[in-house]
């Protein structure tokens, strides 16, 4: 065999080798795309839930410290008065008045607040003053012990600028004592004269 006739044959022998070499890898190519597969990805849950209820907030007043109970604008508590009879220009007149939570109700802070009903020539003759006590009396002495509320000289339509905390559940109570004085410059056509003022306490919840 010639020299140019074996260069020829080896030729022949490389290209055939490069041909199956290229099949093999399209091959291995195709047998690696084939062979992937999906992982199925199971799963579970855990569900809750539950159930509340909202609280309330209530205010009961007492006029002796003893017995509370709730009452209406309509329906006030009546507080007595002091020598309510007998005010004369410049004299005081006192009563005493208690507010706390009821039971189960949340906490909060409570507001005295005058009525814009209080009008007419006696109670534009009239001024008031409260002050928190730490017991049930309300008189001249108890009332100058007493922490401020509202000042001396506020018109009976006016409210107090301060608050005081209510603990929830009745668990304490608030005690106010409330001065009433007839103005030593109280016109002659308001002798005789009676009126019935009213005031309220407003109470606003605490959070939490």
């Amino acid at each position: 065999m010639t020299g140019r006739a074996r260069a020829a044959r080896d030729e022949t022998a490389r290209h055939r080798l490069s041909v199956r070499a290229r099949a093999l890898l399209a091959g291995g190519l195709v047998l690696g795309v084939g062979a992937t597969t999906t992982l199925a990805a199971w799963n579970d849950s855990e569900h809750l839930g539950g159930t509340v209820t909202a609280g309330h907030f209530t205010l009961e007043g007492s006029t002796d410290g003893s017995s509370y109970s709730t009452s209406t604008a309509g329906s006030p508590h009546a507080v007595s008065f002091s020598a309510a009879d007998a005010l004369v220009p410049g004299a005081q007149s006192y009563a005493f008045f208690s507010v706390r939570t009821a039971a189960g109700s949340a906490g909060g802070e409570l507001q005295v607040q005058g009525d814009d009903g209080n009008v007419g020539a006696l109670p534009d003759a009239l001024t008031y003053a409260v002050r928190t006590v730490s017991g049930t009396t309300c008189d001249a002495d108890a009332f100058a012990g007493g922490g401020d509320v509202v000042g001396r000289g506020t018109p009976v339509t006016a409210d107090a600028e301060t608050s005081q905390a209510v603990d929830a559940d009745g668990a304490s109570a608030v005690n106010y004592c409330l001065e009433l004085t007839l103005s030593a410059d109280a016109p002659n056509d308001v002798q005789g004269e009676s009126a019935a003022p009213v005031w309220h306490v407003l109470g606003t919840s605490s959070d939490g």
